[in-house]
């Protein structure tokens, strides 16, 4: 009885010390994991500050707020506000049967850029503002994106109506995009 307590015993302490192992591996995996995420999220940070000084940029979004802070969730490649030098292009499309202006279900309008600043903040957030204004547009647009990712988002302040929007996504070079414009205005 003795050796059955004590073999019962040792095969225990066996499988309580390969679960710890599993478990440590786990968290140095998921830790490793982070890391990489990390690095990957700073680079693509970087690259968005690089594009955002050239001046040839895209915010493509994946989400549009409304005034009154409703949400729609929209396709990326035709929802996006783009700057290619002096020349900006906000377009706005919605999954709707209607055609809309563009041909796609919304509105895309092209402006000149004036007025184009960029501020840093001690944290390393990116603040950018400039003025659009085109045949279809006349707004201030400001851009926001947090220190470490590409995320960011683009506040429309249209100079003649209270009707703001922002449109919410991920900022890359322009060259990168797959995005797809509609007829303008």
């Amino acid at each position: 009885m003795k050796k059955v307590v004590i073999l019962l015993m040792a095969l225990v302490t066996c499988v309580g010390y390969s679960q710890a192992q599993t478990v440590k591996e786990k968290a140095k995996s998921r830790a490793e994991r982070k890391m990489i995420e990390a690095r990957i999220d700073s680079l693509l940070y970087e690259e968005a500050k690089q594009s955002i000084e050239n001046k040839s940029f895209i915010l493509e979004a994946d989400r549009v707020v409304f005034k009154r802070g409703r949400t729609a969730y929209v396709m990326s490649n035709t929802n996006f506000v783009a700057v290619n030098g002096d020349k900006a292009t906000v377009q706005v499309a919605f999954n709707v049967p209607a055609s809309g202006w563009n041909g796609l279900g919304g509105i895309t309008v092209d402006g000149n850029v004036s007025g184009y600043k960029i501020k840093y903040s001690k944290k390393g957030n990116i603040d950018l503002s400039m003025n659009v204004t085109g045949v279809g547009i006349s707004a201030q647009v400001t851009i926001s994106i947090p220190k470490g990712t590409n995320r960011a988002s683009a506040d429309i302040y249209p100079n003649f109506n209270s009707n703001r929007l922002t449109l919410e996504g991920k900022l890359i070079p322009l060259e990168q995009s797959s995005a797809f414009k509609g007829f303008p205005l």
